[in-house]
């Protein structure tokens, strides 16, 4: 169960506690309605994911975040898929992601919801906290931010995974590729906030 971790010693006025649990409980919301499309998806398909590559995974999120860029600079779309669902499945491969970077050393590629479903509590619960530390600093500003900004800062991410990817997971001075997909299931996270709320 995804479940709500609170930074200790942090000293907030009570509008900053309002907007933190308010954050808090949208946050949560979005990341129940990722779980059960993952969870039922599981259930029809298995875990046919386990095959794909990293790269495969990066490239399918790349996807769906250049159809989300597209639609919002055409300002149409012919395919009645809304951008809501394609953030979704930003956040679901995300996960998938980095489960696979969880697993990458089990050869077992079947595994069943019961198997799945704490693994992928433990990730957004991580990637959650993380999120959670960020906010603090930040002091919400991602809420002063545009859907078509953080799409942007998601393609760069991945653009990043890709150059990280192609140097075969080497880096100088940056962050590896976890890092780079939590914060694309954050951004993703607050875009989905952001689309409900207008």
């Amino acid at each position: 169960m995804f479940s709500v971790l609170f930074v200790e010693n942090a000293v907030f006025c009570p509008a900053e506690i309002m907007i933190h649990e308010k954050t808090a409980t949208e946050y949560k919301q979005v990341i129940a309605t990722c779980k059960a499309l993952f969870l039922k998806k599981t259930k029809d398909y298995g875990t046919a994911w386990r095959i794909l590559r990293l790269p495969a995974i990066t490239d399918q999120i790349f996807i769906k975040a250049k159809r989300i860029r597209s639609i919002q600079e055409k300002g149409a779309q012919r395919v009645g898929d809304p951008i809501a669902d394609e953030f979704v499945g930003i956040i679901n491969y995300c996960v998938i992601a980095l489960l696979q970077l969880q697993l990458q050393q089990s050869t077992n590629t079947e595994l069943t919801v019961e198997e799945v479903e704490p693994l992928y509590d433990a990730a957004v619960n991580e990637t959650y906290s993380l999120q959670q530390d960020k906010n603090h600093d930040y002091g919400e500003a991602w809420r002063d931010m545009r859907v078509e900004s953080m799409t942007d800062i998601i393609l760069m991410k991945l653009l990043r995974v890709k150059q990280i990817e192609d140097n075969e997971g080497k880096t100088l001075v940056s962050e590896g590729v976890k890092a780079n997909y939590q914060d694309m299931i954050n951004y993703a996270v607050f875009c989905l906030i952001k689309l409900k709320e207008n």
